[in-house]
């Protein structure tokens, strides 16, 4: 047995207790294109029982909030609320400020940038030997959404950041260059917003600790995905020290850990999230350190809290 499945079996109570109130602000769960081993209903049932208070689904191609507001309709009794957002690639039309007011309109709280569909994303994809899960069946795949024309942000970028601003939800970097992250974050603060996601620094974007450290300072929360860290993942490409230098480069009031789970084939997202506290108490953060981390920052940033 492990050292990570150690704690986890040794505390049970103490991280069941640090999980009581948690929130998931970016899990996969299904129905999608892609294969998902939980879909969120099931997700929002196993997540009510262990005491988280919030979930954003996550998915590459549709918006959510639909889905949301119908699990939140027709099943009062769920002690997790149930949220989505949209992610602005292809199939939503890219940077599309009409599917961004309608999903605010539907009580969606976080908007992220393109990630199948980001210009980065699919130079990564050369290299990377990653393969869209849905790319046997027949649809076309996906093609770059342009953020910017000679150096200058698009209209419609701008646009969208004022919607953005006006309807107070979240903006979430997604898949793009963390170059690019820079200019769109600063543009976005510029304009009034006041909730920012700076996606998983520790894979695809691009991002050095130097440059997560000043997307932080610009006041964004830094959102790790515990998929790509924790013990039993079939993501995982970086240790428990890796996680400690990111969470130590900003420390614990501005990260947050999410899952970033619910494929087949790995960890389900609640294991996501025990291995990962189980990691956080090997390291030697304090319970509440934890509980800000995998509760309280997220809730701060898709509103539930303040």
């Amino acid at each position: 047995m492990s050292n990570i499945e150690n704690i986890v079996t040794e505390q049970a109570s103490r991280i069941a207790d640090i999980l009581t109130g948690a929130v998931d602000p970016h899990v996969h769960s299904g129905p999608s294109i892609a294969p998902r081993a939980v879909d969120h209903l099931e997700l929002a049932q196993i997540y009510s029982d262990s005491g988280f208070s919030a979930m954003v689904t996550k998915d590459h191609d549709y918006s959510g909030v639909i889905c949301a507001q119908m699990l939140q309709d027709h099943y009062p009794d769920l002690k997790t609320k149930v949220y989505s957002g949209i992610v602005l690639n292809n199939v939503v039309g890219g940077i599309n400020p009409y599917a961004v007011e309608h999903t605010a309109a539907m009580d969606g709280r976080i908007v992220w940038l393109p990630t199948l569909a980001a210009e980065n994303h699919l130079e990564w994809e050369k290299t990377s030997g990653w393969v869209h899960p849905a790319s046997t069946q027949k649809i076309r795949p996906a093609t770059a959404v342009p953020l910017f024309d000679d150096g200058r942000l698009r209209p419609e970028v701008l646009d969208l950041l004022d919607v953005m601003a006006a309807t107070g939800m979240a903006l979430a970097s997604g898949h793009i260059h963390v170059s690019e992250t820079k200019i769109i974050f600063a543009e976005a603060r510029k304009r009034g917003v006041e909730r920012l996601i700076f996606t998983h620094p520790e894979d695809i974007v691009g991002a050095s600790m130097a440059d997560t450290k000043e997307i932080a300072d610009m006041g964004a929360y830094v959102e790790h995905s515990l998929a790509f860290f924790v013990e039993g993942s079939k993501f995982r490409n970086r240790t428990d020290e890796e996680l400690r230098e990111h969470i130590d480069l900003v420390g614990a009031e501005r990260t947050i850990l999410c899952s970033d789970l619910g494929q087949v084939g790995t960890l389900t997202p609640l294991e996501g999230f025990q291995n990962g506290i189980a990691a956080c108490i090997g390291l030697g953060y304090s319970d509440a350190q934890i509980h800000q981390m995998v509760a309280g920052n997220a809730a701060d940033v898709i509103g539930l809290t303040g």
